[in-house]
């Protein structure tokens, strides 16, 4: 019957075959999975199995050129699938998510980075395709169906995938679906397609949290905060009192490159510089996620975690937020954005009256000439020196925040603006990398004393912070090699998360700079400055701690469950102690409450966001 079964349903077969093997294939060629031994090969060799030979198998309630034509179909979409994830996780090193799609229009200032991931072997997808509609024209058709108890028979097989391919995923780690946090996860034992399906599901009971949620489920979150609020240190709370804030984001500057040389000359020379006058936290780590820039953005304004999939800026632009820009408001502050990007780019339009902001000076406000621009837009030098001159007339005091483009993937410059060699390895990502960098630091030099002649320095406070990393794991044999390593290990990945945060207050932190190596993160920046500032924070709604405070402990949470305390990291659901990087064996009692409070911390948020709960916020 067996062989009954194949001759009849042969290019149903052959379908499923062809689809199997296409997906191993991106698995290891498209993908970085971190492989540790041979059950974790095998289930990744078989997942696709458990979602193919089901949906696959609908066909055989079709009459044969209606089979025919679905498989073919099925495989074009399941490859635009695959190579569309390819491409995603060559940039991010992650999947796509259904709130990903709603981000589409974002494409097109993509153009450039889509040219470097794209790769030729894409092309040799479709081959398959291309010898599947040979055979259907070709191949004439028997016209038989199965019978009703071979279609149950394939089916009862069918699910014997699915639970073998389950069963082998909670041997070799158990409890796997609960690491909803890490897609990584998810796809290596699910796989690729399964974890597409269960996003799709987690997509829509999030759309109804909104509908059941009230105030009850608001005040339950309170508590939480409320609990964890630390007291600002009053000998900071308030000494930048009255002063303008210049927030500037560094476009995918990681920490690694502070106090680091190539070829014996130095890539930040000017942030060295001003570290050395400033408050400096090299032990502060990003907290994006999918919106990259924009989860920064939404971070510092709201002191809450950005979405596990997809950008807030697009899937939640219409929540109240009790943002930042909204409580310096009440305090006579003026709010403004500066960013030489389209206003509608990652929907910011929307998302900035959402978070009270005043005014978006967007392209429209500066002169962008080809002159003048490179890669993504308007270089740095003059974007910054533009907006210096706009700043000038804005009502004082006010909150200035700008985000900088030149150094963003994937990181070209012209030659005239080449200040320092390339770096010698062998990803060409890495070695441009520090060029544009370079650049960006030459231009905050321009712009700190653009600020001086302007008459804006004196009364203000200057803030430097990285918003998301710019090197990805697909460049881990590189980075090993800058940073002097024989190989990067997870924990060493969680390390790459730190990114530059510095606080220069003139006449303030000139006198006492201090580099401060509590772990801290993005979610700690908006109580930081508020309390700065003289406005306490406590009764608000949020996950941060003031940096300055006695109270505070030390811990930062990554969007994908990881944590790192000032003793341990735990990341891909292993505790290393924070110093050495040594795996710690039995450390249930050394990072076990500190992944409760995480995995908390990260679950709340989402309530307050896929349930607006902040609409109901009183104070």
């Amino acid at each position: 019957m067996k062989e009954q079964f194949f001759k009849k349903q042969w290019f149903l077969c052959l379908s499923i075959f062809f689809m199997w093997m296409k997906t191993y294939f991106i698995y290891k060629i498209g993908f970085d999975l971190q492989i540790d031994n041979w059950l974790q090969e095998l289930i990744l060799f078989l997942n696709p199995l458990s979602f193919l030979i089901p949906v696959f198998g609908i066909t055989l309630y079709f009459r044969e050129k209606t089979q025919r034509l679905f498989l073919i179909g099925a495989n074009v979409i399941l490859t635009g699938v695959l190579i569309s994830n390819s491409i995603f996780y060559g940039f991010y090193i992650d999947f796509i998510t259904i709130p990903v799609l709603f981000q589409a229009k974002n494409l097109g200032g993509l153009g450039s980075s889509f040219q470097e991931l794209f790769d030729p072997m894409f092309i040799a997808l479709f081959f398959d395709l291309a010898l599947l509609i040979w055979l259907a024209k070709t191949r004439r058709r028997t016209g038989i169906k199965p019978s009703p108890r071979a279609v149950k028979i394939y089916y009862m097989a069918a699910v014997g995938m699915t639970l073998f391919n389950i069963a082998l995923s909670e041997l070799e780690q158990p409890r796997f679906l609960t690491y909803s946090y890490d897609r990584e996860v998810l796809v290596k034992n699910i796989g690729l397609y399964q974890f597409h399906f269960l996003d799709g599901i987690s997509q829509t009971f999030n759309l109804t949290q909104k509908a059941v949620a009230d105030e009850n489920s608001l005040a339950t979150i309170e508590n939480y905060t409320n609990a964890d609020y630390s007291k600002p240190n009053q000998d900071m709370f308030g000494i930048a009192k009255g002063r303008n804030v210049i927030f500037v984001t560094l476009e995918s500057t990681q920490n690694f490159v502070i106090h680091e040389k190539v070829n014996g000359e130095d890539i930040t020379p000017f942030m060295n510089d001003l570290i050395k006058k400033s408050y400096y936290f090299d032990h502060f780590y990003q907290q994006t996620e999918q919106g990259k820039t924009s989860d920064s953005e939404f971070i510092v304004a709201n002191s809450l975690y950005p979405s596990l999939s997809g950008s807030v800026f697009f899937t939640k632009s219409e929540n109240e937020y009790n943002s930042m820009y909204k409580t310096l408001a009440k305090h006579d502050y003026t709010s403004s954005v500066f960013h030489a990007n389209h206003k509608k780019f990652w929907n910011r339009d929307v998302m900035y009256k959402s978070l009270g902001i005043d005014s978006f000076f967007d392209v429209e406000h500066f002169n962008v000439t080809p002159e003048n621009s490179t890669g993504w837009g308007l270089k740095d030098e003059e974007f910054l020196t533009q907006s210096a001159d706009l700043m000038k007339d804005l009502p004082q005091p006010f909150y200035s925040s700008l985000i900088t483009l030149t150094n963003h993937f994937p990181f070209q410059i012209d030659d005239k603006d080449q200040l320092i060699d390339e770096y010698d390895s062998d990803s060409e990502v890495l070695n441009r990398y520090v060029t544009t960098v370079r650049y960006q630091d030459e231009s905050l030099k321009h712009f700190f004393a653009k600020l001086k002649a302007n008459g804006l320095y004196d009364q203000s406070v200057i803030v430097l912070m990285g918003d998301h990393y710019g090197i990805s794991e697909a460049h881990n044999e590189a980075l090993a090699q800058f940073l002097g390593k024989e190989e990067m290990t997870p924990y060493d990945t969680v390390q790459l998360q730190r990114v530059p945060l510095i606080i220069h207050i003139p006449g303030i932190t000139d006198k006492d700079p201090q580099t401060i190596s509590d772990t801290s993160g993005q979610m700690d920046v908006k109580p930081t400055l508020l309390h700065l500032l003289g406005i306490d924070t406590k009764g608000m709604v949020h996950f941060g701690n003031d940096l300055f405070s006695k109270e505070r402990m030390p811990f930062a949470v990554l969007r994908n469950g990881s944590f790192i305390t000032d003793d341990y990291i735990y990341t891909k659901n292993i505790c290393y102690k924070q110093k050495t990087g040594e795996i710690i064996e039995d450390a249930k009692d050394k990072c076990g409450p500190f992944e409760e409070k995480a995995n908390e911390e990260l679950s709340l948020s989402d309530k307050i966001i896929n349930g607006d709960l902040l609409r109901f916020y009183k104070k």
